[in-house]
């Protein structure tokens, strides 16, 4: 479907109707086994649901074409879908470049659980391209971008960081959640495999945890379907199905994410109370025209530091109401969360750590007026 428009084929892409009854939804097969014609012949393939269900095959049918990759992969978690993706691709004494502002749960993978597996890695700032080269290694086998960083919004070059991965025979991965594939391609821009935690903007709907993995070679994705059966880290049908519902209205979800966002980032830049505001949409953001040029839009998520320091931002996060303090982000509602004390503790004591006057907001889809309302009662 690659002649479509997005929303065609967020919409259309492994979502043909049902051949026996014509729904034009395709039905949830909530099954963990299937009839054999004989011995050894499973019917189209399908044998047991661990290695493969026709409602998840829809949805790597369906994350697949939306990132313009040949093939997709569906996961218990984004992390799941991490885990997955370094067993299959390195081995111990192997080194790995990560940002020195990942989400908190990719460091704490790193840090100890590959690290404990002998993987080394170095926390860098992923927006200098030439800090990535200095620090690449005769075992440098992957680098890890992650952009817009969680949670201090910060832009990598993508184009820019796959010449320095192709020059070493590096893979090149893109932690691609913040954008969605319908504000960023990383594989167009020379990205080998780009990760997803579809709990996110793909689900939309803050109700089904999951994770992707999606890219365009053969071989590492033969490597990777034999470790998604061999670990066993798949979704099962129903959060598959939920989570291709929530795809098909990516592309008019985050234009109003994008359309609040906006909003909010540049009434927050204007508070009194407010110390710095992380936006790349905003024109004093340091990765503004890297953005610019790699991104269709900049995204929902807002960052800012409250000027009053940590025991205000954590205030704040109370005081608010419609931007609902949870943990998680990029669903229709709008949420706020104190980062050093929530989605990144785990990076406490670390050289990713967040500082306490930080807070983040995933802006949701409700009428802008009220969240700007909630905004000024909640800074007081």
């Amino acid at each position: 479907m690659s002649s479509h428009g997005f929303d065609t084929i967020a919409i259309h892409a492994g979502q043909d109707p049902d051949p026996r009854t014509g729904a034009v939804i395709p039905p949830i097969y909530q099954t963990s086994t299937y009839a054999q014609d004989a011995v050894g012949s499973p019917r189209l393939g399908y044998e047991y649901s661990r290695s493969a269900n026709p409602t998840r095959d829809a949805l790597q049918t369906q994350l697949a074409a939306l990132e313009g990759g040949r093939h997709g992969l569906a996961f218990a978690s984004g992390l799941a879908a991490e885990d997955t993706l370094l067993r299959a691709a390195l081995k111990p004494g192997d080194h790995v470049i990560i940002p020195d502002d990942a989400y908190g749960g990719t460091y704490r993978l790193f840090a100890r659980v590959a690290a404990r597996w002998g993987v080394e890695f170095t926390p860098v700032h992923t927006t200098h391209t030439d800090a990535v080269r200095a620090a690449v290694r005769p075992s440098t086998r992957m680098i890890w971008v992650e952009t817009p960083t969680n949670p201090l919004l910060g832009i990598t070059d993508i184009a820019s960081i796959a010449q320095v991965a192709r020059d070493h025979e590096a893979l090149l991965v893109v932690d691609n959640t913040f954008a969605s594939p319908y504000l960023q391609q990383p594989l167009a821009l020379g990205a080998d495999v780009v990760v997803h935690s579809t709990t996110k903007y793909l689900g939309g709907h803050s109700d089904v945890v999951g994770g992707a993995l999606v890219l365009s070679d053969d071989a590492i994705e033969a490597d990777l379907r034999f470790h998604q059966n061999a670990m066993g880290s798949i979704n099962g049908p129903f959060d598959a199905w939920l989570t291709s519902r929530g795809i098909k209205t990516l592309g008019v979800r985050m234009d109003r994410h994008c359309d609040n966002a906006e909003r909010v980032a540049d009434y927050l830049s204007h508070h009194p109370k407010v110390g710095r505001v992380y936006y790349p949409g905003l024109d004093t953001h340091p990765g503004h025209e890297v953005a610019a040029k790699q991104m269709r839009r900049f995204g929902g998520m807002v960052s800012f530091t409250a000027a009053g320091g940590p025991a205000e931002a954590e205030a704040i996060c109370n005081r608010a109401e419609l931007f609902i303090l949870a943990e998680s982000l990029g669903g229709i509602e709008s949420l706020i969360e104190h980062p050093g004390r929530m989605t990144h503790a785990s990076v406490a004591n670390s050289p990713l750590e967040v500082t306490a006057d930080l807070i983040r907001l995933s802006v949701g889809i409700e009428t802008v007026d009220d969240l700007l309302a909630d905004l000024e009662r909640a800074l007081g």
